[in-house]
């Protein structure tokens, strides 16, 4: 492992399922570490807690959230944390993304519980997930995929807190505050996020940019494990050096 690298932390989706083995492998021997989001919090400030616990004894590391996991490494990444190299949000957003009669239904949603949550609530999710694009990734991905995915990670109280953190969390006035590089990956397609999400995020942030991955979706991290991973490995290599700012001095 090249352990002159700082080391990549991965943050969840909103199922608070860690990366996957097959989402990491495209990382090759870069030192890698991710977690699961805790259950039945409420709050993004815990969930940037809990993250900070994961990396605390990490010093040179990059944050790499993706969706939910963009808005927990946003609220970690403006408390200037020492460790911090770079960060890497995809498919993110700094405050409240939805919009329209959705931000309604998606009220409603987090509060329903048992057959209604796995039925009815997750089939929405996983549509409001989808994009045309999704079967032609190295991983072709479906509906069933993601409905599954959240059966398999997400009890309904989680889902329900997770809700209440996203619709509450407002770090737009804080994102000048960031002041390491900054990638942001959007897909061309997705009905989940708003539109304006990645531009509050870019014009935030002073050393950012922003890349649109063609012919992807809001689920591009898992359908398109291999394209995503490559694209973070060249903004890497082009904005970190082997060794820590400093380190030459010393």
């Amino acid at each position: 492992m090249n352990n002159a690298h700082p080391t990549l932390v991965f943050i969840p989706c909103f199922s608070g399922a860690p990366w996957s083995a097959d989402q990491l492998a495209p990382y090759g021997d870069l030192p890698v570490r991710t977690l699961r989001l805790p259950e039945g919090v409420s709050d993004m400030e815990a969930y940037a807690d809990h993250v900070a616990a994961t990396v605390a004894d990490l010093d040179d590391y990059v944050l790499v959230g993706d969706s939910f996991g963009a808005n927990v490494a946003l609220a970690l990444a403006v408390r200037q944390p020492a460790g911090l190299r770079a960060l890497v949000v995809s498919g993110g957003f700094a405050a409240n993304p939805v919009s329209g009669p959705f931000s309604v239904l998606a009220r409603v949603m987090g509060k329903l519980r048992g057959a209604l949550y796995r039925q009815l609530v997750l089939r929405i999710h996983a549509h409001r997930l989808a994009s045309p694009f999704d079967g032609e990734g190295q991983v072709p991905w479906t509906e069933v995929d993601s409905r599954k995915l959240f059966l398999d990670n997400t009890p309904a109280a989680s889902y329900g807190a997770r809700m209440v953190a996203a619709f509450d969390a407002d770090y737009v006035a804080a994102l000048p505050r960031i002041q390491v590089p900054t990638l942001i990956l959007t897909p061309e397609h997705d009905k989940l996020i708003g539109e304006d999400a990645a531009t509050i995020i870019r014009e935030g942030i002073p050393d950012s940019r922003e890349m649109v991955l063609p012919r992807t979706g809001h689920m591009f991290r898992f359908s398109h494990p291999a394209t995503y991973a490559g694209v973070v490995q060249t903004f890497l290599a082009e904005n970190i050096t082997a060794t820590k700012p400093g380190d030459a001095a010393r």
